[in-house]
This record gives C-alpha cells, sequence and structure tokens, in this order.
C-alpha cells in the first residue's frame, strides 16, 4: 500500500501545500515511503499503519501545515489505503492538545442511529437476536457517517488548510493507485463471501471474481472522484445533497449481486436510515476524561466510548500497587486483574447516555481503592468478576449485578500526529468490522460501516438495564481509546490502537510497560500482548503465552486463547531532545513513522 516518494511530494502539490518554488523533500532517490516502526528527530512527526499515509502527513508538516492539517490528510489517505478499516463511510474519535492555550480538546464523529432504530433492531421475528455476520451484512449496522464532519470541524477549528487541500493528497493517491501489499488482500479475502454479495463491492475489490494480487496496483477512481465531488461542494454533498441520496440508496436497497459466486447463508435485510438521518447528524465536543497516574495526568475520549474511562480505572486501580517493584510476571497479573474489574464497570455502566456523575465516580480514586481491594497478588479472580457500585460510599469491596458485554469490533486505525509548535493529535477513526458492512456504496468507491452492531443486541433477562442498547439517534459503545498523557503540563506521549474491545487493554499494557515496567516506547510496541475483558477466556499473542502463560496460570490466570496479533498501535514520545515516533514493527504487516528533521545519530 505504497505510492512512490516523487508522487507523494506530486500529490500534495497538487493539494496546494507547496510553496512555489520550493524544492519536493520527498522526490530525492525516488522508489517508495518507508516503513520505518521508529523514528527520532525533531520538527513534528507522524505515525500511521500505512507508508503512503504517513508521508502525506509528513509532507504536509514539512510545507508548514499544523498537526491537525497532517491528521486529516492522513486520516483521508488511510480511507484509501486502508478502506477496509477506516473511511468517509465510517467515524471515530479525534483528540487534540493545543499548545498555544494548553488544553486538550476532543471530537466525537462516532456513527449515529438512524432515528427509526429501536431496541429490537436486531432480533428476528421470534425475538431471538441475529447472529453478528446476519446483522453485520445487512442495511440495519450502517449508522450515520461521522469522520468527514470531524475533519471539516477540526480543519476549521484548530487548522491552518482547508478541507479541500486535506482530501486533494488522498485523491491523488486514489487515482494513480498504490501497490497491493499481502495484508491488502488477505483483508479482502478474508471477507470474500461478503463482499461477493453485493455488485459494487465485488467489481471493486474482486476483479476476476478474486483479490488482487499482491504487487499489482490498485486504483480506485470513483473515491477519488467523490473526494474531489467534497472538494469542489463540501460536506453539504455528503450529508444532504447527491452522496447522501447514494449512501440512503444503498443503505435501503443494498446492492446485492444477482449472481454471487459463494452463497450468503443470511437473507441481506435493508436499513431505515433517511436523507433526514444524514441532515440531521452533527459531531460533538464532549470534555475527555482526565486522570492522574504516578505523576502523569492521562486525558482521554469519554462516551460515547467507553475507553477514556475504562483505560483511566484500570490505571486508578494499579495506582493502589507498585508495580515497579514486582516481576514481570507479578505486574502483568495486577494489569490482568485490573483490566477484568475495569471492563465489569465499564459494561454494566457506560453508554451514550451515561450521566456526567456516574462518569466521575467510575473515574474517582475511592472507586478505584475499593476495586482493588479484591485483588490477590497470589491468586486470580474467577472471571468474569462482578461490577462495583460507583455511588460515592466506598470502603468496602462491593459488587452488583452484572451486565453482559456485546459484539466487540475488529477493525479500525489510529494515528498520531505532532508539529513544531507542540500541537498534538491522536486520532482513532473505523468502520467496525474489517470490511464494515461489505456494502460499497456503487459509484463512490468506499464501504459502509456496521457500526450499529456495536450495540448489545438483547436486554439480559433478569439484569439491570443494559447501557448499550439500540435507540434512535443513539452512538453506540465503542473501545476506542485516542490517549494524550502530560508530564508536568507537558506532552509526554500520545498513543493509541485498532483492535476492537482489545484497544483498552493494548492502550493500558502499553502505558504499564512504558511507565511501570521502564521500557522504551519502541520496546513497549513491539512487547507480546494479553487482553483480559473479564472473560474466563482472554486472548493473549503467542509470545506472550510462550513468555509467562505458565507463570500466570500458577497464580489462577485462565488458560489463554492464542490470537495471532492484538493492535496495531502508533505513537509519538515527547523528550528534551524532540521526538520518538513509534509505530508497529510486524502487526498488520507494520506501521509507518517518521520525523520532518530525523536525529542522525540514531
Amino acid at each position: 500500500m505504497k505510492l512512490g516518494k516523487i508522487a507523494v511530494v506530486a500529490v500534495v502539490a497538487a493539494a496546494g501545500l507547496v510553496a512555489p518554488g520550493s524544492a519536493p523533500a520527498l522526490a530525492h532517490g525516488g522508489g517508495e515511503p518507508p516503513r520505518d516502526p521508529t523514528a527520532v528527530g525533531r520538527g513534528g512527526a507522524v505515525s500511521t499503519v500505512d507508508p503512503t499515509a504517513t508521508a502525506v502527513g509528513l509532507e504536509v508538516l514539512r510545507r508548514g501545515g499544523n498537526a491537525v492539517d497532517a491528521a486529516v490528510a492522513a486520516a483521508a489517505t488511510l480511507g484509501v489505503t486502508e478502506p477496509f478499516s477506516a473511511g468517509i463511510g465510517g467515524g471515530g474519535f479525534f483528540v487534540y492538545y493545543d499548545a498555544k492555550t494548553r488544553r486538550v480538546h476532543t471530537i466525537d464523529g462516532r456513527e449515529a442511529a438512524p432515528r427509526a432504530m429501536e431496541e429490537d433492531a436486531f432480533l428476528r421475528a421470534d425475538g431471538t437476536p441475529m447472529a453478528f455476520q446476519e446483522a453485520r451484512v445487512s442495511g440495519i449496522s450502517a449508522g450515520v457517517p461521522g469522520s468527514l464532519l470531524t475533519w471539516k470541524e477540526a480543519l476549521r477549528k484548530w487548522g491552518s488548510r482547508s478541507l479541500p487541500a486535506a482530501l486533494a493528497p488522498a485523491a491523488e493517491v486514489a487515482q494513480r493507485g498504490f501497490t497491493v501489499d499481502a495484508t491488502f488482500r488477505q483483508q479482502i479475502a478474508d471477507n470474500q463471501a461478503q463482499f461477493a454479495q453485493f455488485s459494487s463491492t465485488r467489481d471493486l475489490y474482486l476483479p476476476g471474481g478474486q483479490p488482487p494480487t499482491v504487487g499489482t496496483r490498485f486504483r480506485n477512481p470513483d473515491l477519488a472522484d467523490t473526494y474531489r465531488e467534497i472538494a469542489r461542494h463540501g460536506t453539504d454533498v455528503f450529508y444532504e445533497g447527491r452522496i447522501a441520496r447514494d449512501i440512503v440508496s444503498t443503505v435501503q436497497n443494498p446492492p446485492v449481486a444477482a449472481d454471487p459466486a459463494v452463497p450468503w447463508e443470511f437473507p441481506i435485510r435493508p436499513g431505515e436510515m433517511t436523507l433526514a438521518d444524514l441532515d440531521r447528524y452533527d459531531v460533538r465536543f464532549p470534555a475527555p476524561t482526565r486522570s492522574d497516574y504516578r505523576g502523569y495526568t492521562i486525558y482521554g475520549m469519554s462516551t460515547p466510548s467507553s475507553g477514556g474511562i475504562a483505560v483511566s480505572e484500570a490505571l486508578n486501580i494499579l495506582e493502589q500497587f507498585d508495580l515497579s517493584d514486582m516481576t514481570v510476571v507479578e505486574a502483568l497479573h495486577h494489569y490482568l486483574e485490573a483490566s477484568a474489574l475495569s471492563f465489569a464497570d465499564r459494561n454494566r455502566y457506560v453508554g451514550d447516555y451515561t450521566s456526567r456523575r456516574l462518569i466521575q465516580q467510575l473515574l474517582s480514586d475511592r472507586f478505584a481503592a475499593e476495586r482493588a481491594c479484591l485483588i490477590d497478588p497470589a491468586n486470580a479472580l474467577a472471571k468474569p468478576v462482578a461490577p462495583g457500585n460507583p455511588d460515592g460510599r466506598y470502603g468496602d469491596c462491593a459488587t452488583a449485578a452484572a451486565v453482559a458485554d456485546g459484539n466487540p469490533g475488529q477493525s479500525t486505525t489510529n494515528l498520531t500526529v505532532a508539529d513544531k509548535w507542540g500541537n498534538v493529535v491522536e486520532y482513532t477513526l473505523t468502520i467496525e468490522q474489517t470490511g464494515g458492512n461489505a456494502m460499497v456504496v456503487p459509484g463512490r468507491g468506499f464501504l459502509l460501516n456496521n457500526e450499529m452492531t456495536d450495540f448489545n443486541f438483547i436486554q439480559t433477562p433478569g439484569a439491570p438495564p443494559d447501557p448499550n442498547l439500540p435507540a434512535p439517534g443513539k452512538r453506540p459503545r465503542s473501545s476506542m481509546s485516542p490517549t494524550i498523557v502530560f508530564d508536568d503540563g507537558k506532552p509526554f506521549l500520545a498513543l493509541g490502537t485498532p483492535g476492537g474491545a482489545t484497544i483498552i487493554t493494548t492502550v493500558l499494557q502499553m502505558l504499564v510497560n512504558r511507565i511501570d515496567l521502564g521500557m522504551t516506547l519502541p520496546e513497549a510496541m513491539a512487547a507480546p500482548r494479553a487482553s483480559q475483558r473479564n472473560s474466563a477466556a482472554p486472548q493473549a499473542e503467542p509470545a506472550f503465552i510462550t513468555a509467562y502463560g505458565a507463570d500466570l496460570t500458577a497464580l489462577g490466570q485462565p488458560t489463554f486463547v492464542s490470537t495471532p496479533e492484538l493492535g496495531a498501535a502508533t505513537a509519538i514520545e515527547f523528550t528534551r531532545h524532540g521526538m520518538i515516533a513509534s509505530a508497529e514493527p510486524a502487526r498488520r504487516g507494520g506501521g509507518a513513522a517518521g520525523v520532518v528533521r530525523p536525529d542522525k545519530s540514531h
């Protein structure tokens, strides 16, 4: 998924981001943008999962753009090169640190339920919940997209470039094409049955009935035209005009192929999104979550994301213990226990309409202390654990009735950007499942999301009211956890990751690795991961199981279920000497980190 260096400069020049007469910094040497997992230097930094997106963001910074300009340009490019994880058919959460005012702001661009969506949206006629793939591959699963308005509002409030300028590089990448890599091909192969159901998706991603071959060039001229139409006419064309009509038509009348190569086991149901739903959509600007951990200040995303709350609660629980004085196995035992406890509370209490007062209780140190008293250093709690009582009266190890978790999403993408002025963007964006709801909007070149499947499908009989059931206009609970950490009021670390519900545990584990276990940022990024989400069957990567599985089992931890990889993180650390940009060295094919002025000594 790469574009040549010369082509990247041409792309950015086309966006009006290259000063007249200036030399194109990426033109020397030709070839493709590098896929470096670590970069050290000054002047600004970008980390994404894709080298083309990173190169586009870096060139925006080199040409005088700020972190927001670069983040939006990189995000739009990811909509081309990472279309199964993000794009204008989806949404996300944008966390921004403004160095001038020294304030953290957030944008909630989460997809919203159509007004016709009711609590029984994912129930069959007999009252039983649909299977996940049955719900996903349908018009019902598509929420009103929020990414495009997130980009517009971020640029309007904090950027120095226009939305047309930010979209132009991505349009050129879509028009010129990029080289298919193994990850791109595999993501199509994994969705071959789903993609084959829709003529528009099949025509774009299954030429000749098969995924494109690694090493070939992939072009998406329809998406290029869509970006250019938005650049000419503004976001209204997407939320009120021709593109809006095409989205609604796709949702209400899915473009089912007359002769799918692979029969589908479920009926493909239409959804009820309307033009009024798109027209009424707007982004929100909630206050970020804020907590303190061992002298650091942690800012994250509030509801409808559960990420900021769950990460902060788990850190507050861990702060009751001195992890640095433990062995690695003992520290990981406490990490897993704290994660299970915070997930129990997340599942019971967090949804789009969780009150500010309840959020404050979930983030309180006194509540965390009450939860921490349940942790036995020598013996793991039986999973699942019950949630706590965030009632303001703390002192014992009180628990409450549990609520089951819903359907954790599987795919997302993340980017981290900082500029020379000290502004920072941490942005997680998604279409939920890899491939979204599998429907490409005909003639438009982008996939629709299936974010509505992030709602829980049914109220558990006898359980307390579930905060994450569908409702008109409601936004489903997310696990996205874009996080910025401050040390003495200055940015220290920005990080985030894709991975569905494992996002929370990946961000948490990276923070523990970096702050408590003394790893460098690249080491914290590369270390093997485990994810305990209040389950009797926690997940872990093979290297984690090999290194720690037996010792953790001896402490009563459940047997880990092996999974090839957890997350695909990006991060930037800020030092006295500059910035360390870090991306995955191997997961999801490896990410790409870069800085504007590299430190030649590294």
